[in-house]
């Protein structure tokens, strides 16, 4: 990860199975941002805000055949993918420790704060979960509820569910009331 603030971003279009990804990286190929295309105009304004001078341009990016690959099967694709998530300590921490959940496994909200050391702050991680600004490269779709079910993802349930079923996740398999 870097730590200096990026000059240029660019933003690539993918398509996918669930549907347009927006992917957003700087002039060295680090991922900056990622959302879906319903998202796109929070997603502009977030990089506004984090990066405002940064000169943003639309082409083709440089992780456009890691996320090809990812959507072809190969559900490690983004093991070796930079990004720098702005963010505080503490949900950067949570956003290493997502990074460590294997693709094809689940981890619960309670699992995931025991692993950082803080077992009463499972709202607090499911709140840093929830403002991961890379998602699925940092593979916040792999918290779930500690019954199963699938609970919040900033893209929709129905992609979180494809996303564990194309990596061969078992959960609950339910839906959140």
């Amino acid at each position: 990860m870097t730590a200096a603030p990026p000059e240029t971003l660019t933003l690539d279009r993918i398509v996918t199975p669930i549907g347009t990804a927006l992917v957003v990286t700087d002039e060295a190929g680090v991922l900056r941002a990622f959302n879906w295309i319903d998202y796109e105009v929070a997603m502009s304004a977030w990089i506004a805000r984090r990066y405002p001078k940064a000169l943003r341009r639309e082409g083709a990016g440089p992780l456009r055949d890691r996320f090809d690959a990812y959507f072809a099967g190969e559900v490690d694709a983004f093991v070796t993918v930079g990004w720098e998530g702005a963010g505080t300590a503490f949900q950067r921490q949570v956003w290493r420790a997502l990074c460590a959940i294997p693709a094809g496994a689940t981890l619960s909200y309670a699992a995931l704060a025991q692993r950082i050391g803080r077992p009463t702050a499972v709202r607090a991680v499911g709140l840093a979960n929830g403002s991961n600004p890379v998602a699925l490269v940092v593979p916040c779709h792999r918290v779930i509820g500690s019954d199963g079910s699938l609970t919040g993802y900033g893209g929709g349930l129905h992609r979180k569910r494809w996303l564990l079923e194309h990596e061969g996740a078992s959960y609950g398999g339910r839906l959140a009331a």
